[in-house]
């Protein structure tokens, strides 16, 4: 970090995640999410770097001589400042000297001035605005990181990222000018995740509605959290004929339902419930876990011997699989673990033993002809968007009893692992559709936002005209970037909770209430009358 901004940043401020300290920002030794502040004050450094590389770039107008190894270290740098993702001071630190080195490939002379003490300490109209930024900007980070390591890529997406850097260093920027950058970040990310859903709808195929078994069978077994597809399939392949299955966890559950990925008998079912579990629910687990993306905890002494990483995860102490991507460690660990000796019944937590997934645009869109007409007979009156992440701190039964409330004859999309507040109750069927359809992880938000517009343009009317009511649960950037999404659309009445982002001004919260409608969620009953009169 430049000696500018050591002098006036000395201790950790971090307020991008719902979890943070007190509603504010966590300062001190130790973020709430356990990361270290040697490790934050880094991951400022990291991204102050690559804002003035931005700047500069723009400035001296080379962004068209910008190669994929610079587009690469760009996207690992964003996607490790994600909250639970990057644990590890050393990593990070090779994410700085990555920066660095390809400001010395590309020969820009240190012009911009900009460091993170400036952002922090800036007006706070100014500081939530840019803030609205970065964070949706980390966020799109995730979904283009992962298109890419499909061969998929978007010029147009990759380029924004660098002004939309660029615009934060600079001190000119009006508010106005600066609200609209938001709402363009939200356009650009729109288009990103219709782009990581071609990459992996074109790779694995069109998800299919499944049934998902939350049991494990006896016989050794790996765990696989986080997002990536990609790392699933090449552990699918390495497992073959192995003797060890497979089992998906917290947002990897979406898997299941890709037609290349369930073909592997080995991919056995679902383990454990959301993220925030995890420190419970792995311990005494006698088998390994592969963190192929966020969200990983802090790490137990109790199973510290059984957690792997891949790709932008890092954790000190942990066995880290580089880009060869060769999953023996992980397969051996299985093999001499050993697994559970009978089947072990589980549930989740509101007692089922079974949940659904694979109702992606692709599907929902197939029996459009059937669901419009009971749309317009009445037999689904109301459509209900519950998604999002899902997180510890209280209040987020709200969004089991919104659901759980809802009339017999809705329909109840979700996403995200938001869902596991719910996933697993029993809603039964309206018109011969399940009242409850899992759209996927948060990556696949692009599927929501397609069938709304497939509705709204098939029903002749805007989609805010639709009986659709949007209720979102957050706690990280993607689901930052997913809202900015839905505000660039001219979405309107969002209900999120469960609560605010700190980051958000009173005078920005204004803006959005005025012009969007947004609404910060209250009493699940009071909300659900409110949303079925509206």
């Amino acid at each position: 970090m430049e000696k500018q901004a050591i002098e006036t940043l000395e201790t950790m401020f971090c307020f991008q995640c719902e979890q943070t300290a007190g509603g504010q920002a966590c300062h001190g030794a130790r973020g709430v999410c356990g990361k270290t502040q040697e490790t934050a004050l880094l991951q400022d450094e990291m991204t102050g770097d690559l804002i003035r590389l931005a700047a500069d770039i723009v400035q001296a107008g080379k962004l068209s001589d910008l190669t994929m190894s610079t587009q690469r270290v760009m996207l690992a740098a964003m996607f490790a400042a994600i909250t639970n993702v990057d644990f590890d001071s050393d990593d990070v630190r090779r994410h700085v000297a990555a920066i660095l080195q390809e400001r010395q490939i590309l020969d820009i002379n240190g012009v911009s001035k900009f460091t993170m003490a400036s952002l922090w300490q800036a007006d706070e109209d100014v500081r939530s605005l840019k803030s609205l930024i970065l964070f949706g900007l980390r966020g799109m980070a995730a979904y283009a990181s992962h298109a890419l390591v499909l061969g998929y890529k978007d010029q147009e997406v990759l380029d924004f990222f660098w002004t939309a850097l660029a615009m934060i260093a600079n001190e000119r920027a009006a508010s106005d000018e600066l609200l609209q950058e938001v709402l363009e970040t939200g356009r650009v990310n729109l288009r990103c995740m219709a782009l990581l859903d071609q990459a992996n709808t074109e790779t694995y195929g069109n998800p299919e509605p499944t049934k998902v078994d939350l049991c494990i069978e006896p016989g050794p077994f790996i765990v696989v959290s986080g997002h990536d597809l990609y790392d699933l399939y090449q552990l699918l392949l390495q497992t073959k004929d192995k003797g060890v299955n497979i089992y998906t966890h917290g947002e990897m559950l979406p898997c299941h339902a890709y037609p290349k990925l369930k073909a592997f008998p080995q991919l056995k079912g679902n383990f454990g419930t959301a993220w925030q579990n995890q420190q419970k629910e792995f311990d005494q687990l006698p088998a390994p876990v592969l963190f192929t993306t966020n969200c990983i905890m802090p790490v137990r002494d109790s199973y510290r011997d059984r957690i792997f990483t891949t790709g932008v995860v890092a954790y000190p102490g942990m066995v880290h699989i580089d880009e060869s991507k060769d999953f023996t460690p992980v397969i051996e660990k299985a093999l001499a673990l050993g697994g559970y000796q009978e089947r072990q019944e589980r549930t989740g937590i509101n007692g089922g033993s079974t949940v659904m997934t694979g109702f992606a645009h692709q599907a929902v869109e197939s029996l459009a002809e059937p669901l419009l007409s009971a749309i317009k007979e009445g037999k689904i009156k109301d459509i209900f968007l519950v998604g999002g992440c899902d997180g510890a701190k209280p209040g987020r039964n709200y969004y089991t009893e919104l659901v759980g409330s809802t009339p017999e004859n809705s329909l109840v999309l979700t996403l995200a692992c938001g869902k596991y507040r719910f996933n697993d109750l029993s809603l039964g069927e309206v018109a011969g559709f399940p009242r409850l359809m899992d759209m996927g992880q948060c990556n696949d938000a692009y599927s929501a936002i397609h069938v709304a517009g497939t509705l709204a343009e098939a029903l002749n009317c805007s989609v805010n005209e639709l009986p659709l009511h949007i209720v979102l649960s957050w706690y990280e950037q993607k689901a930052v970037c997913v809202l900015l999404s839905l505000l660039s659309l001219g979405i309107k009445g969002i209900y999120l909770g469960p609560t605010l982002p700190a980051f958000i001004s009173p005078a920005v919260l204004k803006v959005l209430v005025e012009n969007f409608d947004v609404h910060p969620i209250g009493q699940a009953a009071r909300d659900l009358d409110a949303l079925l009169q509206a």
